[in-house]
């Protein structure tokens, strides 16, 4: 028996829960942007591998399309009944940024509460007052993001457990290694129905394994976690230049279109995939890259070199990513969280530049003596991240499998010279070793 035309589109929307809300007032505010012809070619197909599992199909259609409705139905009443309140949970460089893209969205969208609170890390200024008293003052972040207006509903606040009170949509945007002191003490103090996304490039490494921040999260504090990573360097969106960014959901596409709400402007192009590890694992792996990339710049070796350093890296990003979690999708590395984010990071990002003074001084000053000559409290995410991802290469017995990261970590700790980057290729990958179902070009 043929359904009419009208059910089936009917059905097919119910099973997959699909609700694509534009806004055109988002665009009218400024007709200049091309965002039409833009869009063409750089947002992705949203489900381009995958997409929602088919139904099983001994289950009737009716019965398929009855509790996929239901679904779709109780998610919509959870984000329509009430404004949705967002506390941002870090103040720095990325996390100020943050804020300002949220807080213009906020203002704007009926479904948000106005105020964006922010937590901030209480630190003393050289003039003797607080930073969080001149953010709320100045409504600027003067160490971390001078000159950029956060937006008047930005609240700072030093007190964790007071600025994400009340809050039902959590921003997750700290250096990773402070993450499970910040969960712990998070404990209890929210409820099951809070909403979180982790900014967060890093993750975690215990006794058990690799943890990634927003699993870190998603267990410490009970409550679904998503991710959003990309071609992402913050005072350039800051300035409102054109920028884009991937969100990585795991079941609920209503979430991820919550987050795609909230962050998307005209200057930063937000879409959602369905690969939570995969989308994480790119923003955290591109910044051992850009150490190597750095290397090779602080040796002059150029273009060329670099340019392989690179492609190397990417295979060694993507490799590394499917052999710790098998769901990770092939297409997610061509969003802007990965080969994009990758680019950027190696062409302009702080670990790239910290890695070239390394270089240029022979490796004869440390990492932490770079830092904090050179970022201003900022802090630099590659190297601890190399530390950790050779600790589960060695735990694992990869080491032979990834020549390119092995080495990051070993000129990192002074066990190799900055020139050995370019002589990795003596240890090439034995890809041979993996089996035959996991093979990598």
């Amino acid at each position: 028996m043929s359904l009419p035309l009208p059910l089936i589109f009917s059905l097919a929307k119910a099973s997959l829960g699909l609700q694509l809300r534009f806004s055109p007032s988002r665009f009218q505010r400024n007709p200049s942007f091309t965002f039409t012809s833009l869009s063409r070619f750089m947002a992705p197909a949203f489900e381009a591998q995958g997409g929602a599992p088919p139904p099983p199909q001994a289950e009737p259609v009716q019965e398929q399309a009855a509790a996929a409705a239901a679904s779709a139905s109780q998610n919509n009443a959870h984000f329509s009944n009430y404004e949705s309140k967002v506390t941002v949970v870090g103040s720095g460089n990325w996390g100020s940024v943050a804020s300002k893209l949220i807080a213009s969205n906020t203002l704007r969208l009926s479904s948000f509460h106005d105020e964006v609170r922010m937590w901030v890390y209480e630190e003393i200024l050289p003039s003797g007052e607080k930073l969080t008293d001149v953010i709320n003052s100045t409504n600027e972040n003067v160490k971390y993001l001078p000159g950029i207006k956060l937006g008047k509903n930005v609240v700072a606040d030093p007190d964790l457990e007071n600025a994400v009170k009340d809050a039902n949509m959590l921003v997750f945007v700290t250096p990773h290694q402070f993450m499970e002191g910040i969960c712990r003490k998070l404990v209890g103090k929210i409820n099951g129905d809070v909403q979180a996304i982790s900014l967060i490039k890093g993750m975690e490494v215990k006794m058990e394994g690799p943890c990634m921040i927003s699993s870190l999260i998603s267990e410490q504090l009970g409550i679904n976690c998503c991710v959003l990573m990309g071609a992402n360097i913050a005072n350039e969106i800051a300035v409102e230049k054109f920028s884009e960014a991937t969100v990585g959901y795991r079941e609920n596409r209503e979430i991820a279109e919550k987050w795609v709400q909230l962050f998307s402007t005209p200057y930063f192009l937000v879409t959602a995939v369905q690969d939570v590890e995969g989308v994480e694992l790119c923003g955290t792996l591109k910044n051992v890259v850009a150490l190597a990339a750095g290397f090779v710049d602080g040796l002059e070796m150029g273009n060329n070199t670099k340019a392989a350093i690179m492609r190397i890296g990417l295979r060694e990003m993507k490799a590394f990513s499917k052999l710790l979690f098998s769901s990770v999708k092939d297409t997610t590395f061509f969003e802007s969280c990965g080969v994009a984010d990758l680019i950027t990071t190696c062409l302009g990002g702080r670990n790239r530049k910290v890695a070239e003074a390394f270089a240029k001084n022979g490796g004869k000053r440390s990492f932490d003596e770079l830092e904090a000559e050179m970022l201003q409290g900022q802090k630099l995410q590659g190297v601890s991240t190399a530390t950790e991802v050779y600790e589960v290469l060695g735990h694992r017995g990869w080491l032979e499998l990834f020549p390119l990261f092995a080495t990051v970590h070993e000129i990192c700790i002074g066990r190799l010279p900055p020139s050995a980057i370019v002589e990795h290729s003596e240890r090439k990958p034995r890809f041979e070793l993996l089996d035959g179902s996991t093979q990598y070009s």
